[in-house]
């Protein structure tokens, strides 16, 4: 199966959204062609480094959800792998920054996510059948603390 490709100029689109998301505090680049995005910062897991991404996301009942779609690649973003070895994380939506903790969906609540989103966005439908892994797909719940 081919592997997308990830060209020059999307590499830098990236790094110019993530700056323009970053110096604005999220007042601008919180949501990309129609889609709604949410930074994500993990921890490295080998290097123990913040490490933080710009990635779409849907709304789950009462949690986040992203998907580990890779653009179809046949491995797990660097992010996913992160959030396996420690699921505690940050999330920033617009100005406000949130504790979460990463859960991957299993069995039924899957397959009912999956439904969701792909209904939100059929592009998923199209990198899912460039490989043959299936996407992880993570829930992101509000870590509630107690006083």
């Amino acid at each position: 199966m081919s592997q997308p490709r990830r060209s020059r100029l999307i590499i830098l689109f990236w790094r110019f959204h993530r700056w323009i998301f970053d110096i604005s505090n999220g007042r601008i680049g919180s949501t990309l062609m129609g889609h709604k995005v949410l930074k994500l910062t993990t921890t490295g897991r080998h290097s123990g480094e913040p490490r933080a991404i710009l990635i779409y996301y849907f709304l789950y009942q009462t949690s986040y959800v992203i998907v580990a779609s890779n653009l179809g690649s046949e491995h797990h973003p660097a992010w996913y792998l992160n959030l396996r070895e420690n699921p505690a994380a940050e999330i920033q939506i617009g100005k406000e920054r949130i504790n979460v903790e990463a859960r991957t969906a299993i069995a039924e609540e899957r397959e009912k996510v999956w439904s969701a989103i792909i209904k939100a966005e059929e592009s998923y439908i199209t990198y899912q059948d460039q490989t043959m892994r299936q996407f992880p797909l993570v829930i992101l719940d509000l870590i509630k603390f107690r006083p």
